[in-house]
């Protein structure tokens, strides 16, 4: 179609023909007009232009496909098109604000995204001990880069490693000699970055152990110390003393005997609360802050995702060194050779620790705000039946300090195996702890007996399975996932330093090469016939690969148990409650309001069998069936709740339905940490 304008007149040239056009008669198709003869110019109708005379105007009953933009115009403008067209745009004008009103409400209402550190376990490594790649007997940084489809596998999100810094190895790595260096024993800086650039692929956190505390004797900074170079002579914990009985006062060693050792260079005592080859550092020094700041920087800058602040109580002493009382005052002095022959007044938890650790706080949050990158912190602070201590390290309502401290109080549970007694440990940390805060907890680590030795194999299951159940981020030594036991270790092979100054302290027992297979060396090392300790003469029965091929195994169960936790709502965000304990069984139950779904455990920690009578829990379901026994001929059971019955070491996990929930009648026995609630008909979670 072509246009053609004479003064102020459009008229419509030849153009191709609309076969369902018709006259504005009614009449004749356009397919019925005869077509003008070449050369012969066929009538147009003109669309007039200005003030024409309305005969003129062009008249059309119905839009048609291919009118012009001027034919548009004169219908657009009618209110049978106008109207639905101004009623879809205010429809649409609603939906985007009630779209918007929607979101704003949902993210308002939405609950705080739990950090990678509450989803998964913490799975603690030994690097000596965990796989060597090398063939000196010795685990290195390349052999945790081998294994780490262990954790892909098991579902395990967050590694700790313990420290792989360049050390004389007095006390395992534990005495550092560069803050800034791998140790050659372990590889080098490029097999950490290479490890830590894997493990990030693969979705994984590494958290360092970082040693604030001490250093070793062969630390740049303490032999400048002991020359008393000006920027270095108070970097250490010095005072005067006899060189013949360098004892200022009667502080005792972690490890035995005087907390002093007498320096010929210097000609002063320095402290040292571990061995006398690990000299404290003092931490009143603001130069020795900046020191530790600035290391905590080095790593954060690599894109470590957290730390594990070693024996922070022992940071601060106090400055008047007087003597602390001992436990027995009848006791000669000259016998007081142990830290339990003390009261720990003066060189443990001093006024302005909390302080340096809400430093190292604020620094470690600085690398925090991108998203994705929270940087984790964790305590390690032994403080015994001073709980009230350890709950000091979560921090206040105002100022974060640790995400948590280390739980170590089911480190006790072999001392008594029932019902009671678990429910007693549980409950230390959970009626201690903040309201608000997260729980965690340890059953076993490098420093202590593994819980398959200590309180023995028929509960590992059993142990386990209450590890990954409890509210909080459980934490799990190497091997722990296998039912790994200590090994029995000669006087001869002792490597463990403590051991030496004392054999019955060694933790090498707990140490040993983890158990990969049924190959040589349990394919630790696989070559040459070289491991650091001997391998628990059960490895050909008691490994990884032998259990991975068992549903019914340690490690099958782990498995299944952890991504239990992981992807079931009440284990996340929902009420713990004590449902009942005995003699023998520990039970208690997970919810989340709103969510029909919920899990009732009964664990039995006793030595014999037990039959469980729950019938006056009203908001139980009267029948129960299993999800997951630790017995798996048990699976699917289906119990009455007035009857359940367990064997010593069973764990059963029962699922069952019902919008009932337990803790709106027992509050006293129910505790929440991250509260939330779950809309089903949308399936979202809500803050409540």
């Amino acid at each position: 179609m072509s246009f053609r304008k004479d003064s102020d007149s459009v008229e419509l040239e030849d153009c191709i023909r609309n076969p369902g056009y018709r006259d504005a008669d009614g009449g004749r198709k356009a397919a019925d007009t005869p077509s003008p003869e070449p050369g012969q110019r066929r009538d147009s109708t003109a669309v007039e232009q200005g003030s024409e005379p309305a005969s003129k105007e062009y008249q059309q009953v119905k839009p048609y496909a291919g009118m012009p933009k001027e034919v548009l115009l004169l219908y657009s403008s009618r209110a049978r098109y106008r109207v639905p067209r101004e009623i879809l745009f205010w429809l649409s004008v609603c939906c985007t604000l009630a779209l918007l009103a929607v979101t704003v409400t949902v993210i308002a209402l939405s609950p705080r995204c739990l950090s990678w550190w509450q989803l998964s376990p913490v799975y603690q490594v030994y690097p000596r001990s965990f796989k060597d790649s090398d063939g000196d007997g010795v685990g290195d940084l390349k052999g945790i880069t081998e294994k780490l489809g262990h954790f892909e596998h098991l579902n395990i999100k967050s590694v700790w490693i313990s420290p792989f810094y360049r050390s004389p190895m007095k006390d395992f790595g534990y005495d550092v000699e560069d803050f800034r260096d791998v140790d050659p024993l372990f590889g080098t800086m490029k097999d950490f970055d290479v490890l830590l650039a894997e493990m990030h692929d693969k979705g994984l956190k590494l958290i360092m152990d970082f040693i604030p505390n001490h250093t070793s004797d062969r630390h740049r900074w303490f032999n400048l110390s002991r020359t008393r170079d000006p920027l270095y002579e108070d970097y250490y914990v010095w005072t005067d003393c006899n060189k013949t009985n360098p004892k200022p006062n009667n502080w005792v060693s972690i490890f035995g005997n005087s907390s002093w050792t007498y320096d010929d260079v210097r000609g002063q005592c320095y402290l040292h609360q571990f061995l006398k080859e690990q000299p404290d550092l003092n931490l009143r020094n603001p130069k020795v802050r900046q020191e530790i700041i600035d290391i905590i920087h080095f790593w954060l800058e690599k894109g470590v995702d957290g730390f594990r602040m070693d024996a922070v109580k022992h940071i601060l002493e106090a400055t008047h060194l007087r003597d602390e009382p001992q436990v027995d005052p009848n006791l000669p002095p000259e016998l007081v050779t142990t830290e339990w022959d003390l009261y720990h007044d003066y060189t443990t938890s001093q006024v302005g620790l909390h302080d340096l650790l809400r430093e190292f706080r604020a620094e470690m949050d600085t690398y925090s705000r991108e998203p994705g990158k929270y940087r984790f912190m964790v305590t390690e602070s032994y403080d015994y039946h001073e709980v009230e201590k350890t709950m000091m390290y979560y921090g206040t309502p105002l100022i974060t300090e640790s995400d948590f401290p280390f739980n170590f109080y089911l480190l006790d549970l072999p001392h008594n195996t029932s019902g009671w007694w678990a429910q007693h440990l549980v409950s230390l940390w959970m009626a201690n702890m903040p309201r608000g805060k997260w729980p965690n907890w340890v059953v076993g680590n490098h420093d202590r007996s593994r819980i398959a030795s200590s309180a023995g194999r028929i509960y590992v299951e059993a142990i386990n399975m209450m590890l990954l159940t409890l509210p909080g981020t459980p934490t799990t030594y190497y091997g722990e996932e296998i039912g790994m036991e200590n090994i029995n270790i000669t006087q001869s092979q002792i490597q463990d330093p403590a051991g030496k100054y004392n054999a019955s302290a060694s933790r090498d027992p707990e140490r040993s090469p983890m158990q990969w297979s049924g190959d040589m060396n349990s394919g630790f090392n696989d070559k040459t016939n070289i491991t650091w300790l001997p391998l628990h003469p059960d490895y050909e029965t008691v490994n990884v690969e032998v259990q991975m091929k068992d549903e019914g195994s340690v490690l099958s169960q782990y498995k299944f148990l952890n991504h239990l936790r992981q992807s079931e709502l009440p284990f996340q965000r929902g009420w713990f409650c004590y449902v009942l304990a005995d003699a023998n069984v520990f039970s208690y139950l997970r919810e989340l309001d709103g969510h029909k779904q919920a899990y009732l455990m009964v664990i039995n920690f006793g030595k014999q069998s037990a039959t469980t009578d729950l019938s006056s829990i009203q908001e139980l379901p009267d029948q129960l069936q299993v999800l997951m026994s630790t017995k798996p001929a048990n699976d699917g059971k289906v119990f009455q709740k007035s009857s359940i019955l367990t064997q010593p070491g069973e764990g059963l996990t029962i699922r069952y339905s019902t919008y009932t929930r337990f803790h709106q009648n027992h509050g006293a026995e129910c505790y929440v940490s991250e509260k939330a609630c779950y809309l089903d008909t949308i399936d979202i979670l809500y803050k409540c």
